[in-house]
């Protein structure tokens, strides 16, 4: 790994915690589960360096939160974990192997499909022993709240990584702080573009107004 990538990589690790600082703001569901958008920045250094880089960011983000302001120690960093990696990493690889706005749209989604998956599994097996919840209290909880919580979260993350990866990335070129791409695929220009931009802004939109739904500010 040269100096400038781990640079970049670490300055990215920064960006996604301030922003996790900022989702804080945002109201929790059922006084627990918090909405966070540090995945959109972790997604960006996937899309740029790989999914293993995802997988360090969103290790050492957990880490740092969870010995600054979190107050549900390794339980907690293991399921914060667990979210952001299963979201990131699939989006990562699949972008990777399909180096397109197609296979970025793919990525996002499947990996909003893997974070549902994951954390439907890991909430019912974790949750109830750092939370303090029966067990078969948080097994009736898994449809009707963790599963549109994770599906929400990850949509509002998918939406906002469509809507400012090309701008951060074209940014870091035009800084040569990262090389310029080796796809063959010619840029989205003019009505594509703006249109993509404006499905995703649809879209994360949309997904705000859930996540108010959801936790009954709307």
């Amino acid at each position: 790994m040269d100096v400038k990538k781990l640079v970049i990589l670490a300055m990215l690790t920064g960006i996604a915690y301030v922003v996790m600082l900022v989702s804080k703001l945002m109201p929790s569901v059922n006084g627990f589960l918090d909405f966070d958008f540090k995945d959109v920045v972790i997604c960006i250094g996937g899309f740029i360096y790989g999914p293993v880089s995802a997988a360090a960011i969103s290790l050492v983000v957990s880490f740092i939160e969870m010995v600054t302001i979190s107050t549900t120690g390794p339980w907690g960093f293991l399921m914060n974990f667990l979210a952001t990696a299963s979201f990131c990493c699939t989006a990562c690889y699949i972008y990777k192997k399909h180096h397109t706005m197609k296979g970025a749209v793919i990525g996002l989604a499947t990996g909003v499909v893997v974070l549902v998956a994951v954390m439907l599994l890991w909430n019912y097996l974790i949750t109830p022993i750092y939370q303090g919840y029966p067990r078969d209290v948080i097994a009736k909880m898994l449809l009707p709240v963790f599963l549109p919580f994770n599906a929400v979260k990850g949509g509002m993350n998918l939406a906002a990584t469509l809507l400012l990866y090309k701008p951060v990335v074209t940014a870091l070129r035009k800084a040569k702080l990262i090389p310029a791409s080796e796809s063959a695929t010619p840029p989205v220009l003019g009505k594509k573009r703006i249109g993509t931009y404006l499905v995703s802004l649809f879209v994360l939109a949309t997904f705000v107004l859930l996540a108010l739904a959801l936790a009954e500010v709307i």
